[in-house]
């Protein structure tokens, strides 16, 4: 038997048997790995030579470590990064990864940043 995923966004269960699920299921995303993601994707930006799209994830950033950050205004401001980087990077570039960590992290604030990148 073959299963082929294109994309998967929650968490994996690998599950020798059966599993049962009640009450829902729910993947926790620390602050401190929204930070290193952050991060990530700021240095990924300069590299694309996108220095205020890094600024902007750099201001993300001190949010992030401030601790109680306002996940709407960081979730409009990832959508807008997005947004520019899909026109000039593909899913598979350096930016991609951070992007998806930063809007899970972000939950269903999150969904406009992954509608920008084609998820």
């Amino acid at each position: 038997m073959v299963f082929n995923i294109g994309s998967q966004h929650e968490a994996i269960n690998n599950v020798a048997g059966s599993q049962t699920t009640h009450g829902g299921q729910r993947v926790s995303f620390t602050d401190a790995a929204a930070i290193v993601s952050a991060g990530e994707l700021a240095r990924a930006l300069r590299g694309l030579g996108l220095g205020e799209s890094a600024r902007d994830v750099d201001e993300i950033e001190r949010e992030l470590k401030q601790g109680t950050p306002d996940r709407e205004h960081v979730a409009s401001r990832l959508t807008h990064i997005a947004q520019t980087v899909t026109a000039i990077a593909g899913a598979g570039s350096a930016v991609h990864r951070p992007l998806v960590a930063l809007a899970g992290w972000l939950g269903a604030p999150g969904s406009p940043v992954l509608h920008a990148l084609g998820l």
